[in-house]
């Protein structure tokens, strides 16, 4: 095949729940890498809408195509897109690439007979749902095999998946990227004001407020710490967690801001990023990168996802077990109170997001696995994608 400027461009059709402006991490990664890959290939973005009616967006001259179908109802979570099936069957994409978890999509999938090859980026597993987990099981093997590859975001989660555990070999690990010029620098005006409100020692959270996340530890460890705790987020757990901090008296010392417009002003303002997650529900913890990206230690949990590979322990920060409120305040206590340990950890957290999680190398890599899929030489790059070599181990690239 000749030069890519002068044939016809491949098209790739993403599918997922929402895109933005609907906030999430995965729909801030659909969002970030479709942008992205448009410029190798013809990128359209099928999700679910907020209303029953069907709505197509062209985000940008010659961006990304988002079709949003019609939400009928939702079931656990997931919007039931009866218009899906007809999305996929008429694309004549010569991939197609599916988020999960999304059990919904994967059906709509099947019942569409569309031939193309098929991705599936497996973001983590369906865990507290039991009784949808056993009964999308036989769906989501099924489309799993049929896959030509499994986008998974650590070894790790490969590992300790119990879906993946029998279909090592077709899986690719494809860490998620930051755009780490983005975190860089923040509004110096603004990262001044929040430290003269919160400061001197400032320990941020940043995430929905839902069971996995296990801020209600992070809270309880405050009771031991000098400074001040700022949790960004919303979700159902917000009253209970305003709940825990006035039993524990904690009302001057930490503060739930819900959504804030600018992340960035947080993230430099902060001594030390904590995900506290206590369940593998957490496949990788992606606030993470941003604060590493801004230079910020991180305390995280030595869950058997990828969120201890995200941030490594003793490198990048520290990790402690989940739901241990001792630890969690030991390890906070000794980065606050070591400013040349902080120091130590941030710039190692910097170089790690920039050489090994980058948006960059997470695109280089999606665009040479479309093209291997496709019989087509790799056009990007030159870093391999890796390939478990066993159902118990997996190596990437140069990540260590």
């Amino acid at each position: 095949m000749s030069d890519l400027n002068t044939t016809k461009r491949l098209s790739v059709l993403h599918v997922g729940k929402f895109y933005p402006p609907h906030k999430g991490g995965m729909e801030t990664h659909l969002e970030q890498l479709c942008s992205s890959l448009q410029q190798h290939f013809d990128v359209t973005v099928v999700v679910a809408n907020d209303s029953r009616f069907r709505a197509v967006d062209k985000i940008n001259e010659g961006g990304v195509r988002v079709v949003r179908t019609g939400t009928l109802a939702t079931l656990a979570s997931a919007p039931i897109c009866p218009g899906l099936v007809n999305e996929i069957r008429r694309t004549p994409a010569d991939i197609i690439h599916i988020h999960h978890p999304n059990p919904l999509a994967f059906l709509a999938y099947l019942l569409s007979g569309h031939r193309g090859k098929l991705v599936v980026t497996y973001h983590s597993d369906i865990v507290r749902q039991k009784w949808l987990r056993f009964g999308v099981s036989p769906l989501v093997r099924r489309v799993l095999h049929r896959s030509e590859a499994i986008i998974v975001t650590s070894p790790d989660f490969a590992n300790c998946s119990r879906m993946l555990s029998t279909i090592q070999n077709q899986c690719r690990i494809i860490p998620l990227g930051v755009d780490v010029k983005l975190f860089e620098s923040a509004d110096q005006a603004e990262v001044d004001a929040i430290r003269k409100q919160y400061g001197p020692k400032i320990v941020l959270a940043v995430g929905r407020l839902v069971y996995y996340k296990g801020f209600e530890y992070l809270i309880r460890a405050m009771k031991e710490i000098e400074g001040s705790l700022l949790l960004v987020g919303t979700g159902p757990l917000d009253e209970k967690l305003r709940q825990e901090v006035l039993q524990s008296s904690l009302q001057n010392r930490v503060f739930l801001l819900g959504e804030v417009p600018d992340l960035r002003p947080y993230y430099h303002a902060a001594d030390v990023f904590v995900l506290p997650s206590v369940h593998e529900s957490e496949a990788f913890g992606f606030v993470q990168l941003e604060a590493m990206a801004c230079g910020k230690p991180v305390i995280n949990t030595n869950l058997p996802s990828g969120v201890p590979f995200v941030s490594k322990d003793g490198l990048t920060g520290l990790s402690v077990p989940p739901g241990d409120v001792g630890a969690l305040a030991a390890a906070m206590n000794l980065l606050l109170g070591n400013s040349v340990l902080r120091a130590q950890y941030g710039a190692a957290a910097k170089v790690r997001a920039s050489r090994e999680f980058s948006l960059d190398l997470m695109v280089e890599r999606t665009v040479n696995l479309y093209h291997d899929l496709l019989g087509e030489p790799c056009r990007v790059g030159a870093h391999e994608l890796a390939v478990p070599d066993d159902a118990r181990s997996a190596a990437v690239g140069n990540l260590p």
